[in-house]
């Protein structure tokens, strides 16, 4: 990976990380919210630092100390760790 590539996908990250502190604020409690309102903050869902797999098989994706997991309904389940 190129150097510029990094610096380009470590903005995406902070922004993303950024998006959800706004939204949860200073809680650690878990927030539901529609996915279409992380799309219109133009939230990107392709990155994230990395995955979990809980034993229901639902996955958590993690950016830094937050995470969110997406519901068949649109809704995604955001909070900090």
């Amino acid at each position: 990976m190129t150097r510029d590539a990094a610096v380009s996908i470590d903005k995406i990250l902070h922004r993303n990380r950024s998006i959800l502190l706004e939204l949860t604020g200073k809680t650690k409690k878990p927030i539901k919210i529609n996915r279409l309102h992380l799309d219109k903050k133009k939230f990107n869902f392709k990155y994230h630092t990395h995955t979990q797999v809980n034993s229901k098989g639902k996955t958590y994706h993690y950016i830094y100390d937050f995470w969110w997991m997406s519901f068949s309904d649109d809704e995604i389940l955001i909070a900090r760790r």
